[in-house]
């Protein structure tokens, strides 16, 4: 079983150094995905024996995943795990991800802040715990999932199961057009608990994202643009807000949620 662990970054020179040498402890193949990085960050990198993809300027968030989604089939990985930069996930969490794949029972494994929670969590910004909610009940609704984090980056992928989709959403929005593409595929996903972390909880989502009802209404414009696409498996024609959170649902055990899969992310700087 060969496991590829991807990691996009974009001006992380703080973090970059620490994050690779404590991943490494837990893999050996490890992808870095330069974003266009204009500080040390690349420099950095050239000192660590990891594999790096560079962009000459920043491509997006999205774009990061989609080139490491090549990577690992061009060279033939059966796992893809990706991972943020920036100290907000912990390597110390790649074992849980390795028995859940072990387990062999789901073809996306989706880190979730909110399944168990912990009591050294950190407080999430009030808007973006608001836009998480807000989402997770969307695509809940209409892919009829039961997710109970909508933009966590700890992921793990089937990598076999890639060749299904055709993702082209290259900024924050990815999840949302992945999401409806991996439940119309059928593809089986479960979640396993995470810290909560929250380095820099005024980070900037760049341009026009930085507002907050900006962010939303693209993140819902690309989930329903691509939910028109399988109108044949989807009964969702309108855009319709789900102004409403549910409660977060508390487990000490991963749930497995029958059926399709999804899985979501945001953090990486997106130029619209």
């Amino acid at each position: 079983m060969r496991t590829l662990i991807v990691i996009p970054v974009f001006n992380e020179q703080r973090f970059v150094t620490r994050v690779v040498q404590e991943v490494r402890r837990y893999a050996d193949d490890v992808l870095m995905i330069d974003d266009g990085s204009t500080d040390q960050t690349p420099a950095l990198l050239a000192h660590e024996p990891v594999d790096v993809i560079r962009h000459s300027h920043n491509r997006g968030y999205g774009q990061s995943l989609i080139d490491a989604f090549r990577w690992a089939q061009c060279y033939r990985y059966d796992w893809l795990i990706s991972m943020d930069c920036d100290e907000q996930h912990e390597p110390a969490s790649l074992p849980a991800f390795y028995r859940a794949i072990g387990a062999d029972e789901a073809d996306v494994i989706s880190g979730s802040r909110y399944l168990a929670p912990h009591l050294d969590d950190d407080a999430p910004p009030p808007e973006r715990r608001a836009i998480n909610a807000t989402i997770k009940d969307m695509v809940n609704k209409h892919l009829g999932l039961g997710i109970t984090d909508a933009f966590c980056g700890y992921k793990a992928y089937r990598v076999k199961t890639l060749a299904q989709l055709k993702i082209d959403e290259t900024g924050y929005a990815f999840p949302l057009q992945f999401w409806v593409q991996a439940a119309a595929n059928d593809l089986r996903m479960i979640e396993v608990p995470i810290r909560l972390i929250y380095n820099d909880p005024n980070r900037s989502f760049g341009g026009r994202l930085d507002n907050a009802e900006q962010r939303l209404t693209l993140y819902e414009q690309v989930f329903f643009d691509e939910l028109a696409k399988f109108s044949d498996k989807f009964n969702a024609v309108s855009c319709t807000r789900c102004v409403s959170a549910s409660e977060v649902i508390a487990s000490e055990s991963p749930v497995i949620i029958p059926g399709s899969a999804s899985l979501g992310r945001v953090t990486q700087e997106e130029r619209v």
